[in-house]
Order: structure tokens, then sequence, then C-alpha cells
């Protein structure tokens, strides 16, 4: 269901910054903006506040979930998303992005401008839209989740002093020469077996985005009731290299070396337990992961007129 932001509940809004992001404003100059761009909304109550880690920005959200706040706008990357997002599922409580990250594919997917004061116009004429939630071993997700080699690039990033695409190029390098494949048995809806045993990229994606502009489910749709599946081989990454424009321009499914399946459940085994990828934040998990999909879990920001998939 969509409704227009304007006819709907927007009295009370909370903007909630990560001060740690990219964002290349000042918070002055952020809030300047706001006002420009917003000013002409009747009866809209705006007020921020900065967020000071995972347990912070969960507690805040909770915050305005018990205050009555309708809408949320997160100022930050798809890290900060989702751990806002995810107390808000659920709820009446909208979420709306100024992307201020590395990746920033929440805001791609929906057509979200990069640049913040385009974002922040974009959020004042914008719709309200559900979209799916996807859940790994219960924690929701919204963007992708990845339990392979795209996993560990994480880690390798993590480490690295300073963000951005480049410094994410090179986490992922020098995680492709440490990381050693594991068998992985997967049962989709309950009926499809599939086995992997040198599995390089195993992501699960509810939306196109890696982030970057990198869209490794080309097709995926956030109100489908659907998540994607991508797999690829470590045998075949020769080819996926030779082939790296297409994880940009939106035509990875047309090489047969992919794998692609859209499913509402997935149940895999693998042998040892490692760290999984879950909105760009690394999450312990067991042998044993289980992912589900809720449709239309949570209300989002969409640029007006746009719909749920901007992307397409």
């Amino acid at each position: 269901m969509v409704w227009d932001m304007n006819e709907a509940s927007l009295r009370r809004v909370m903007v909630l910054v990560n001060p740690k992001s990219g964002l290349a404003w000042s918070f002055d100059a952020m809030r300047r903006a706001f006002d420009r761009h917003w000013e002409t909304l009747p009866g809209v109550e705006l007020a921020y506040q900065f967020t000071q880690g995972i347990e912070d920005g969960e507690r805040k959200a909770r915050l305005c979930v018990a205050d009555g706040v309708d809408t949320v706008i997160v100022v930050g990357g798809d890290g900060t998303l989702s751990t806002i997002g995810r107390i808000l599922v659920d709820t009446e409580v909208a979420l709306g992005v100024v992307p201020a990250g590395s990746g920033n594919g929440f805001a791609r997917h929906f057509g979200i401008s990069l640049t913040p004061e385009k974002a922040i116009a974009q959020l004042a004429t914008a719709q309200r839209q559900g979209i799916d939630v996807g859940r790994v071993n219960g924690k929701p997700f919204f963007v992708t989740s990845s339990m392979a080699w795209d996993a560990s690039i994480v880690s390798g990033f993590e480490r690295l002093p300073v963000r951005g695409i480049l410094p994410y190029v090179f986490a992922g390098v020098e995680e492709f020469f440490e990381y050693r494949p594991q068998p992985m048995q997967v049962v989709l809806d309950g009926d499809e077996s599939l086995s992997f045993n040198n599995a390089l990229v195993f992501t699960v994606a509810n939306m196109t985005q890696f982030g970057g502009g990198a869209r490794i489910a080309p097709h995926a749709r956030a109100n489908d009731g659907q998540l994607e599946l991508v797999v690829a081989l470590r045998q075949d990454i020769a080819k996926l290299v030779t082939n790296i424009t297409r994880l940009f321009d939106g035509s990875l499914s047309k090489l047969p070396e992919v794998v692609f399946r859209s499913f509402r459940s997935m149940h895999l085994t693998r042998e040892e337990a490692t760290p999984i990828q879950v909105d760009g934040e690394l999450m312990e998990c067991g042998k044993e992961i289980e992912v589900t999909v809720s449709q239309a879990g949570l209300q989002v920001l969409v640029p007006g007129g746009r719909g749920a998939d901007a992307h397409l």
C-alpha cells in the first residue's frame, strides 16, 4: 500500500544523525537544508539527535516508537539505517534516509539522491511504501546478507582506517587470497535442495544493491514477498572478473555461471561457524542458518512518484 506522505500522518519527524558517517556537511548546513525543503509542509515538527553507536541508535529508535514519532529519517549509511530500521519493523513508523555511507545500497535501490540536499528535497515529497523484511536467524535485514567471501570482505574493510569504495575494493582483494570456501547445503522453500562446495559469492538479497552501484541481484524487488539467492563459485572467478561491468549495468543474471534463485525460506547447513554480513555489519553465526521473509514489514519513504523499485 502507498500513501502520499502529505496526506498521511506526518506530524512528528525525528532526524537521527550518525556523526561518524561520511556526511560532508556540517550539522548546521544539513539543518538549513531541512528548513528550506520542509518549511512548506504544514504542521510538521522536526527534531534532531545524534546516534553514538549501535546500542544508542537502537535505544533512540525505541524512544521514537514509544513517543509517537511517525517518521524517522536516518542520516548515515546502510549499517545505521539497518540498526534503526530493525526497531521500526512491524510498527507504523516510517523510515527515510539521507545517504552518507560507503555503499548506500538502500538509497541507490530506491533512486534516492546521494547528494544530501537533493535527498532531503526528495523526502519532502516522498511516499510511504511497505517493503519486505528478510530475517537471518531472526535478525531483520533490508538490503543484503552474505555468507562466503562476500561476507569476509566486511571484516577486512572494518580493519581499514578510512571508508569509501576504493578501500572496500582493497579489502576484497586481500580477503580473496585468504578466504577458503566451505561446503554448503541449501534447502529452499522446503523442497529444492542445492549443494555448493566452492562458493565464493553467497548472497541473499532483498534489494538489487551490494552498494557503490554494484547490482548483485538485478531483478530483486523489495515488495514481492521473496528474497533472491545469488551464488558464484571460485572456479568461475576469472570469467566473472572479465565480465565485471555486468555487476554495474544490471546484466549479471545473463552469466550462466551465476546461480539465481527466488525463495521465501532457506535452510543453510555448513561445516564451520563463521561470521556473516547483514546489511554491511558482521554477525556471528553458527553452522545452521535460517533465512525467511516477511512481506511489507517496514514502512519506508520513497521519492514521490517513483514507486517501490525505482531502479527498474
